[in-house]
């Protein structure tokens, strides 16, 4: 279990963010086209966990994970997740992996959270291999970790390639998954900008173009989304520095401008808009 009794609470208001009762089933396919995280439903609980005696109940449970995180009360919805065992990692690494972003202010807490939502991502991917998300927030969390302790040093650990083979495996699961896409396509731009592009393409098959790619598909299946916005700007950057600094800038405004439907999206929108100021 996650210790979430320090947790910082969401700094803006939630109440826009009110998924309560049958508003959740409406939203779904908004809130998660940019995750392709299927709803939780009785039917598939009692596929994922043929031993449960109360797929109905647990499926409730995961809604009401799912309630909290769109609504930021993060440490709610990790804590509810953590209830029902595995069945959780989704909402858990999500909610977990999101906090520790832009709440968590502490570097060895940020870092512990980033850890152990490794390993429970790690055990999600052998129980459910077939589940997208699990290999997605595997490869989420090992880029935060790599972030946290820089990207150079998580590169001489060996974390670039298990980041690569978790999002691939994403891809290969769920070929629309928006931020699976934006994931792989900063990957590629970080590989460039930390060991250059002869390297980055001999030891680890990165380049410009397909980093490019990534970010374009992503930003075709969610244009609304901040995140895939921020992102690209970053691997513009990243890959062509000064070069394309204003369509890098171009990318923050855009973030900026969405309009949010929950409050990770929030989270992203305001990091752009104090990142243009």
């Amino acid at each position: 279990m996650t210790d979430t009794s320090n947790w910082a609470e969401f700094p803006h208001d939630s109440k826009p963010f009110d998924y309560t009762g049958g508003k959740l089933a409406k939203a779904w396919p908004n809130l998660h086209r940019g995750d392709c995280e299927p709803f939780p439903d009785a039917d598939r609980i009692a596929r994922l966990d043929p031993a449960n005696e109360d797929p109905a109940g647990t499926a409730e449970v995961l809604a009401d994970a799912w309630r909290a995180f769109h609504r930021g009360d993060f440490a709610d919805a990790v804590n509810l997740a953590d209830s029902i065992g595995l069945l959780g990692h989704a909402v858990a690494n999500k909610a977990s992996g999101i906090y520790a972003d832009y709440l968590e202010q502490d570097d060895e807490a940020k870092l512990a959270i980033y850890k152990a939502g490794i390993e429970r991502a790690e055990q999600a991917c052998r129980a459910y291999p077939d589940d997208a998300n699990a290999h997605y927030f595997h490869a989420f969390l090992l880029g935060r970790y790599s972030q946290c302790i820089s990207v150079a040093t998580a590169l001489a650990q060996g974390v670039g390639g298990k980041i690569k083979a978790s999002l691939e495996k994403a891809l290969k699961l769920a070929p629309e998954h928006a931020e699976a896409l934006t994931a792989m396509g900063l990957y590629h731009a970080e590989i460039i900008d930390k060991v250059g592009k002869l390297v980055g393409s001999m030891t680890y098959g990165a380049s410009a173009d397909k980093s490019m790619k990534c970010f374009e598909q992503a930003l075709a299946l969610t244009p609304d989304a901040a995140i895939a916005h921020l992102e690209y700007g970053n691997g513009l950057y990243l890959l062509y520095g000064d070069k394309r600094l204003d369509e890098s800038n171009a990318a923050y405004a855009q973030a900026a401008a969405c309009k949010a439907i929950d409050a990770m999206q929030q989270l992203d929108i305001e990091y752009a808009r104090a990142s243009s100021e």
